[in-house]
Parts: structure tokens; sequence; C-alpha cells
């Protein structure tokens, strides 16, 4: 049968609407930190963020869309759980585009569990809480072990860190532990530090942190472990305002992101009170 120049003109509107649809998806990204910025797109140097956009842009005929994260981690850090959303008006599917986005991105991105959401899903007000994980090496010399864990030489006493741990569970005013915030209350839901042979982890999760907020109170636990400093000087740094400990802080390659909980609120839903969460997911 012949199609008219009406058929034609009718096939081509839906293709134009199709294109320009755009559908809202979210990921997890999993990055090994070492050679990146940050997270969050910056001029002139290598960020996780701008990968992931520009690898976008060339599935979507050079378009550069924004991709949204859950938390901007610093300079150094990785991350086996980051969430990101983005835009895509193209014709793949979730699993074609999952396989083309990684096909498209360098050796120390990827991403994973690909699917879409409602056009308000926004990760970081949606999340819920984050949960980060502090690697140091307790033993000999180990070159694997050197981009994501910090080798400590002196012993550590992991059940004095355990205890200073705790010290941080609950809700404080962690400006002591955190770079300069308008707002730097947050919630430590959990602390757990454990040793495995020669590995110890030091797992915190929390509503958001400060920036660097993880890896100064990492130094903290590392002095309470090697017995520079006590339980009671910990409790007392966090309770005054000035840079606890002269600003020490662990290094970035030992610290992942490893969670990110869903479930909270959308863009839409958010409102003037979450300004402090907002600001605090300028994070490690």
């Amino acid at each position: 049968m012949t199609r008219t120049s009406g058929d034609y003109k009718q096939g081509f509107e839906r293709t134009r609407r199709s294109r320009t649809a755009a559908r809202r998806f979210r990921a997890t990204v999993e990055y090994d930190g070492t050679e990146f910025a940050g997270f969050q797109v910056q001029p002139g140097v290598r960020t996780v963020q701008g990968e992931l956009e520009a690898a976008l842009a060339r599935l979507s005929g050079g378009a550069r869309q924004p991709v949204d994260g859950a938390g901007r981690t610093d300079a150094g850090v990785h991350a086996e759980g980051q969430i990101v959303a983005f835009d895509y008006d193209g014709p793949l599917s979730a699993e074609s585009l999952t396989t083309a986005l990684n096909g498209n991105l360098p050796k120390d991105v990827s991403i994973r569990d690909l699917r879409p959401v409602p056009k308000g899903f926004h990760p970081r007000f949606a999340a819920r809480y984050r949960e980060y994980r502090y690697r140091i090496w307790n033993g000999p010399p180990s070159p694997l072990r050197e981009r994501t864990a910090y080798r400590v030489r002196a012993s550590l006493d992991v059940e004095a860190m355990t205890r200073a741990a705790e010290v941080f569970v609950g809700r404080h005013d962690f400006r002591a532990f955190g770079g300069t915030d308008p707002q730097p209350v947050r919630t430590v839901h959990r602390m757990r530090v454990h040793r495995v042979g020669d590995q110890i982890t030091i797992d915190v999760r929390a509503d958001a942190f400060l920036r660097g907020m993880v890896r100064r109170i990492v130094a903290a636990l590392i002095a309470v472990g090697d017995g520079r400093i006590a339980e009671a000087d910990v409790r007392a740094a966090l309770e005054r305002p000035e840079p606890a400990f002269r600003g020490a802080a662990a290094p970035a390659r030992g610290l992942t992101l490893r969670r990110v909980a869903l479930g909270r609120r959308t863009r839409e839903t958010a409102n003037d009170n979450d300004n402090g969460d907002n600001q605090g997911n300028n994070e490690e």
C-alpha cells in the first residue's frame, strides 16, 4: 500500500515527539576516585560528573544533560553506591542505555541498576541516609591496597577506637569535624569499627555529612587507637566550635561511599527546612 504525504508527516511527528519527550532515569555508580578531582563538575579538571555527562552527551547527539548526584564526594574519594539521576530523550531501553553508557565511560567509572523514575526525582533530596566506609591497612606494605586504604604502621587498639566512635552517634553540631557550613548539625545513626586480620574498617551512617567530616572523625579515631589522645579528648573536641585536633583528616584514598538509601522525598516535596541537608551534601 502506498503511503501518502500525510502518513509520512504523522510518522515524523511521532518520531519527533519520542525524541523530545525526555525520560528520567536513576542509576548506581561505582568509581575509583584516585584520578578524579571529586564528583562535581569543575572547570579544567577531571570529575566523575563530567565523565558521566560527556558519555550521556555522546548518546544524545551532543546535547549536554546535567547529571545529579546524591552526594558530592571529594577528590580521591571512591564510591560503590553513589546514586545519580538524569534526563534522556533517546530511544534506548534502560538495559541498552546501561550498556551504551558503560561503553562510553572510562575504566574507572561504571553504572548499574539503571531504571526509570518520576520526573521530579532528585537523589540528593530523596536520600534517607548515606553510608561511608574508611579502610585502614594496619599491616606490612601492600601495593595492591594503596589506592583504597590508608596504611597505619602503629598497632591500633580497636576496642578503644570503638568506644571513642560512640561519642559521635546521635544528633550533634559537627562544626569541629567539618568544613564551614551554616547548618552544621547532623545525625549519625551508626558507627562501627571492625578488624579482620590487618584490615580495619570504620563504617559511618548518617542523614548527611559536612565536607571532610568522615575523614576528620577517622583521624581522631586513629589517634585514639595509637594512644595519642583519649576518648575524653574526642568528646571535649566535639563540644567546641573550633577545628578538632588542628583540623587533622585521614587521606581521601581510604574513603568509599558505600550506599545511599533512598525513599525520603522528591524536589517537589522539599521545603525551606531542607536547607541544612542540601548543603550537607557538599560531602566527603
